[in-house]
């Protein structure tokens, strides 16, 4: 009998597959989304020395006063917007845009659009 494969260790292992090409530097580090069901959250990451550097999500304070629900595109956006403005006021410019194994589609198109018009460029 088929067994239908997990959809979460699917994911991981694109993760996986793509973090083998994905570095984030010093100068560019590494802006990785990670999206639950009600949920979502970006980090920007140095990976040489393993430090996050700006972090957002639905779940901060500041976030959940104003929107209601963290899992639908609309937020997703204000998610993007809301790291481009922390990153920029850090001094970063540019980052590499890790999808974390989660297809290009929606919530984590909208992050990244969002981030785009924030300030970041990638």
């Amino acid at each position: 009998m088929f067994k239908k494969p997990d959809k979460n260790k699917v994911r991981i292992k694109k993760h996986l597959r793509v973090r083998k090409k994905i570095s984030g530097t010093s100068e560019r580090p590494r802006l990785c989304v990670f999206r639950s069901t009600k949920h979502i959250y970006a980090q920007i990451i140095d990976d040489t020395k393993g430090h996050t550097l700006v972090a957002a999500s639905s779940v901060e304070p500041a976030f959940r006063a104003k929107y209601d629900n963290g899992g639908n595109v609309d937020t997703a956006k204000e998610v993007g917007k809301m790291i481009a403005e922390k990153a920029l006021a850090k001094g970063i410019k540019n980052v590499v845009f890790d999808r974390g194994g989660y297809i290009y589609h929606g919530r984590v198109a909208a992050l990244a659009d969002g981030a785009r018009e924030g300030g970041l460029e990638f």
